[in-house]
């Protein structure tokens, strides 16, 4: 029997629905709506239709929404000051710094995220939520892998007791999500490059996390039978097609539930970053 497949865009509707609930019910109470700034530095084409994504779902649901574009040539010291600026800034709750940079500043991305205050680090990016989330704080924590968990709960898949298997160890997907399943109570296995014997690992998962970037990487005699296969890749092997990091057409035949590329947690991103800046504010006014 084939899959359950998890469209994403369902869950990324109900994500957003809440976030809007949510920044009504803020502004109501402290006069101010939920307010994110997105600085992007250049002309990078993807980066701009992702922050157009951004400043459109911000102005959908309520949410006070600054885009500031800084020219291609920009210096390190320019970007700090205006991320000191926008730290400042009361109205503006969440900051977000969108990547890539450009080249002549992209070694100085750790200094230039860390400069963002960690409680308007609507990407969970800034060690101090890195720790929170370790600890098992409550945290800013990373859109993507927020967005799965958040998607499997919804979807009733359970993982308190279950074997997750992550393949993948980035620290915007990999090592956070680990951290989110251990937190639901799952036993959780990280793979990686160096990882001998993948296969029959991710052979004894219930849910397996692709989050590697390999087009088709993971194959059908990878997966057990009815495992939810949550697919975070998306590789462009062709001008107008992208696919996943997992073989779909295959592995739907074998797994219990998936979720297509595109069509799936991509959409969640956008949706759980609107998440974030409602709970930035919310935190904020708080201290």
């Amino acid at each position: 029997m084939a899959a359950r497949i998890l469209e994403g865009r369902v869950f990324a509707q109900k994500f957003k629905e809440d976030a809007g609930t949510k920044a009504a019910e803020l502004k109501e109470k402290y006069g101010i709506a939920p307010g994110l700034a997105v600085i992007i530095v250049g002309e990078n084409p993807a980066s701009q239709v992702y922050v157009r994504n951004k400043h459109k779902s911000c102005e959908e649901l309520g949410i006070y929404s600054e885009v500031i574009s800084m020219p291609e040539d920009t210096t390190k010291e320019a970007l700090l000051e205006k991320i000191d600026a926008l730290n400042g800034d009361s109205k503006i709750h969440g900051i977000l710094v969108q990547l890539p940079l450009p080249k002549q500043i992209a070694a100085d991305e750790p200094e230039i995220l860390n400069r963002i205050d960690p409680a308007k680090d609507v990407d969970g990016f800034h060690p101090v939520n890195v720790g929170r989330l370790v600890t098992g704080e409550d945290a800013l924590v990373p859109c993507t892998p927020a967005g799965c968990i958040r998607m499997l709960e919804l979807a009733d898949i359970p993982m308190d007791g279950k074997h997750a298997v992550v393949i993948g160890r980035s620290n915007i997907v990999g090592k956070p999500m680990f951290h989110l399943l251990l937190s639901k109570n799952a036993t959780v296995t990280v793979c990686h490059s160096h990882t001998a014997n993948l296969a029959e690992i991710t052979r004894e998962a219930d849910i397996l996390v692709a989050a590697i970037g390999k087009p088709n990487f993971v194959t059908a005699d990878m997966v057990k039978p009815g495992a939810a296969v949550i697919d975070v890749g998306i590789n462009r092997i062709a001008p107008k097609k992208l696919v996943g990091d997992v073989d779909f057409e295959q592995v739907k035949e074998v797994a219990g539930a998936i979720t297509p590329v595109p069509g799936g947690v991509g959409l969640l991103t956008v949706a759980m970053l609107m998440q974030n800046v409602v709970k930035a504010m919310e935190m904020q006014m708080k201290r």
